[in-house]
């Protein structure tokens, strides 16, 4: 049986408080907590180089680290604005590029808001946005990394479980990403016991398939929101839901091992190590 890895979105405070500065530093340090995954971000711009990139993707093979990647906040794929929509592309290539370079075997993006456009004319514009951005990518040989389609986190943005779905089914490039805080910012709560979890992975199982599921990618966090969505992501010892103990319940019984990166804020290894103790007692009772 495959188990789960688990880890964090960029980098935790602790580790900068060790006196770490550069991110090359993060596999070696991620191998000594125990943590088997790494999500590097582009979430502010794919700026990193070439050499620091590879770099950093050796380091992660030799330290058994899964990398994934978190595209620019920036793709908008459901604008109407052509302007827009070439950055967008722009933005996916530059992931792409850079993904291949890190050894990343995964991008996480979002799809971005509806603005104006009725909810199913913005899905179906997102979906001719990503065919076109798929084709060029396999024509400049950017093939490999998958494109992570990820849940959405506010009531005005496209990703709702069933419109990643729809998203996947367009290219086997494309497979889901469920960020159980954002379900549970946009949901205003619940999320409370196995069975809730359970449901998100039951839906995607009958849509795209059982492997879908059994390699998920999540992402999960404590999570502020607000009548609109998320307002802030905050760690496991703040006064926030969603809790984590189902959804490792439920993973752990129906032995699945998906990727699990933790997007808490500033204690995302610690709260990742809190996640993977408690799935393994579970393997052990």
């Amino acid at each position: 049986m495959r188990a789960a890895l688990f880890g964090p979105s960029g980098n935790p405070e602790s580790f900068y408080a060790e006196g770490h500065k550069s991110s090359l530093d993060m596999p070696e340090w991620l191998a000594n907590q125990g943590l088997n995954a790494y999500e590097y971000s582009l979430t502010r711009g794919v700026n990193v180089g070439e050499a620091t990139a590879r770099a950093l993707g050796k380091a992660a093979e030799r330290f058994g680290i899964a990398m994934s990647v978190h595209a620019p906040y920036y793709i908008s794929l459901a604008t109407t604005d052509e302007a827009t929509a070439a950055n967008t592309r722009n933005h996916f290539l530059k992931s792409l590029t850079a993904a291949r370079w890190l050894g990343a075997d995964r991008i996480a993006f979002h799809m971005g808001g509806i603005g104006k456009l009725a909810r199913p004319k913005a899905l179906e514009l997102a979906k001719q946005r990503l065919t076109e951005v798929l084709t060029e990518a396999d024509r400049l040989g950017l093939v490999g990394p998958k494109l992570a389609v990820e849940t959405h986190g506010k009531l005005n943005q496209l990703g709702t479980v069933a419109e990643i779905i729809e998203v996947c089914k367009l290219s086997s490039q494309l497979i889901p990403l469920v960020d159980f805080a954002h379900l549970y910012a946009v949901a205003g709560g619940g999320f409370s016991q196995a069975s809730d979890y359970g449901r998100v992975f039951d839906q995607i199982a009958m849509e795209l398939g059982q492997e879908a599921i059994a390699n998920l990618h999540i992402h999960f966090s404590s999570i502020e929101f607000t009548p609109g969505g998320e307002k802030r992501h905050w760690g496991f010892q703040d006064a926030f839901g969603p809790p984590f103990q189902p959804l490792i319940q439920w993973i752990a019984e129906k032995k699945l091992a998906p990727r699990i990166i933790c997007e808490s804020a500033g204690t995302q290894s610690e709260d990742a190590k809190t996640m993977q103790e408690f799935y393994f007692q579970l393997l052990k009772s």
